[in-house]
């Protein structure tokens, strides 16, 4: 049996660092005009402001800007030169570009017009009850850093989010209209507390174990404990009904939620989530219907003692092969991964304190795939997480909120980022969806009061987070948005093939963002003795392998949009003797070759000492 978490390959390019610059066509700013900063006079004497018009001018004209009106002062230094009528996108783009071409302008920017940031109304939200939601400079350093990345994106209703899990509680109102048909995939009678097996109703009749059942022949090492409701909180995180003056709001404000129940009393058998994480992602699962609406998300927040087992790496493999990133929580045992969240392909998420410290509770390790708030456990202090619940302590009541703390809840919430990512780009796979996250990471803050994490000499407190124990660093929404704009590049898979095949590498899904489009394709060889290689500006690639030669063939594509983002994948090719299945080792969304990490870190400096320079401005 499972219990929950709970306590109450890829190397992107440098060039992926510039998609903060570009806005995706759909969300292009709006611009009434250019500001311009003209250089100082060649000999070096003061101008009079006629003479900084007259200058203006010649370049509004150079330009092919209207002249009627007259030049705007904007600070001690700029002016505003107007068009016409308001300008956007590729239109926005070339009058930018003309005037910057002026030997007479010093530096060019447009005058767009500002919003103000997404900001939600729900109650506890707004009263900061959701710290975790906030920019770190409101919410504390754990927080998410959400709002600016609902700037870019609330969330889309194509994107769907599975929450394997205990099922959902309908009628919630916070999860009206949000809860897609689901499945109960228990198969045990004592555990299901439905009276039926297997069946089309998600619903949740409530996990409680009594006094008599505690530690009993039917539920073994299970306690008297009151129903979770953990689906149902879950659920919430992730797409709570968000800006309606109610409750709380939700990551992904759009995304559905296709609640998959393989947990009742006791826990989870390890055969039904199993059934339950193909049954998420359209995958067949004998004698049961398949789901109409595969979720490119799945959240999984259970654990186990030991290291990965083939039945959920074959199933993590399975759903990563059809689209779909399996989140998975960390574990509360402050130790080492365990499966899940040591599996291959999946983004294992640990969790923080609201000031970024690791909870005493929570797994860790290098392999640890991202940090995120997690409310700081039963016996430590501060605020935990908020979200939808019932008041039923065995079957269902009122309709309420509460908090929880524990890996589990750290999980949904970079699933919900990962469906906000999809909003914007639909094509991104799962080893592209967790590169960026990461990608994306804020460092890990340290507090001189407590000790530096040490897997190998773990503490019963909180601890100051490295890389080296936690991972690339803590969820930054923002930061994964920026990188999700990049173009997506899709290599189909190879199967082992023999020494001397001639094979054709194919980056035809490769795929750009928000009305752009691929422009250029171009193909190396990185490792493995020389191949002969077709011509490599396209988007397939043909290989002729050297004959007699068993090794591994590392290629990369490198695709760029016409939006100037570039991005690129990697596929490997190998040949052996006796055959047998290959794996692309960027299938899913842990991938930690040499080549990915080194490009991990590059960008995750990279996109760290942006931040640091914004901060400081």
């Amino acid at each position: 049996m499972s219990r929950f978490h709970c306590t109450s390959v890829l190397w992107l390019s440098a060039a992926l660092l510039a998609t903060a610059a570009h806005a995706a066509p759909g969300d292009a700013p709006v611009a009434r005009g250019l500001i311009v900063t003209l250089k100082a006079p060649a000999d070096g004497s003061r101008e009079t402001p006629q003479a900084a018009r007259e200058r203006l001018k010649t370049v509004a004209t150079d330009a092919g800007l209207p002249g009627a009106q007259a030049p705007m002062p904007v600070g001690s230094r700029a002016h505003l030169l107007h068009f016409a009528q308001p300008l956007t996108g590729a239109a926005l783009q070339a009058a930018e570009r003309r005037v910057r071409l002026n030997p007479l302008v010093a530096s060019v920017e447009p005058d767009v017009r500002l919003k103000r940031q997404a900001e939600p109304n729900d109650p506890y939200y707004a009263n900061g009850t959701q710290w975790h939601l906030r920019r770190p400079a409101d919410g504390g350093a754990g927080a998410l850093n959400l709002p600016p990345a609902w700037d870019r994106s609330t969330g889309s209703p194509s994107q769907v989010v599975a929450v394997v899990d205990t099922g959902t509680v309908p009628g919630h109102p916070d999860l009206q209209g949000k809860l897609l048909p689901g499945y109960d995939l228990i198969s045990d009678l004592d555990t299901s507390n439905d009276g039926d097996g297997r069946d089309a109703d998600a619903s949740d009749p409530g996990d409680w174990i009594s006094d008599t059942e505690a530690n009993s022949a039917r539920y073994p090492g299970c306690p008297a404990e009151d129903s979770s409701w953990h689906g149902t909180f879950i659920a919430g995180q992730i797409a709570a009904l968000t800006n309606n003056g109610v409750g709380v709001a939700g990551v992904s404000w759009g995304a559905k939620i296709l609640p998959v129940r393989v947990s009742g009393k006791c826990g989870a058998w390890l055969s039904d989530v199993v059934d339950g994480i193909r049954w998420a992602a359209g995958l067949p699962v004998s004698g049961v219907p398949t789901n109409p609406n595969p979720a490119k998300v799945i959240n999984v927040s259970f654990g186990g003692s030991t290291a990965c087992t083939p039945a959920y790496q074959y199933a993590i493999d399975d759903a990563g092969a059809v689209g779909s990133l399996v989140v998975v929580a960390a574990g509360n045992e402050n130790g080492p991964l365990t499966r899940p969240a040591d599996c291959a392909g999946v983004l294992a998420v640990g969790a923080v304190r609201q000031d970024g410290l690791k909870t005493y509770y929570s797994n860790y390790g290098r392999n640890v795939g991202i940090m995120a708030p997690g409310g700081p456990g039963g016996r430590d202090v501060g605020p935990r997480l908020y979200s939808t619940a019932n008041t039923g302590t065995r079957g269902p009541a009122e309709h309420s909120y509460d908090s929880k703390d524990g890996t589990s809840f750290a999980s949904p919430l970079a699933a919900g980022v990962a469906s906000l990512m999809l909003s914007v780009n639909p094509a991104l796979t799962p080893s592209e969806l967790v590169s960026r996250i990461q990608a994306g990471a804020r460092a890990f803050p340290s507090s001189p009061g407590y000790p530096t994490c040490n897997v190998s000499a773990p503490t019963n407190s909180a601890c100051n987070c490295t890389r080296e124990t936690c991972g690339p660093g803590l969820l930054d929404a923002e930061g994964a948005l920026q990188l999700a704009y990049s173009p997506a590049v899709v290599i189909a898979p190879v199967g082992t093939v023999a020494p001397g095949s001639s094979l054709t590498l194919d980056g035809r899904g490769s795929a750009a963002v928000g009305g752009a489009s691929i422009t250029a394709y171009q193909w190396s060889q990185v490792s493995g003795p020389p191949a002969t290689l077709g011509a490599t500006n396209g988007p397939t690639l043909a290989v002729t392998l050297p004959a007699g030669a068993r090794d591994d063939w590392v290629f990369r594509l490198l695709v760029t949009d016409s939006a100037g983002r570039s991005a690129d994948n990697y596929v490997t090719v190998t040949t052996r003797s006796g055959g047998g299945d290959w794996h692309d080792d960027d299938d899913g969304g842990g991938s930690t070759g040499l080549l990915w990490g080194l490009g991990l870190w590059a960008l995750a400096l990279g996109a760290w000492a942006r931040r640091r320079r914004a901060g400081a401005a």
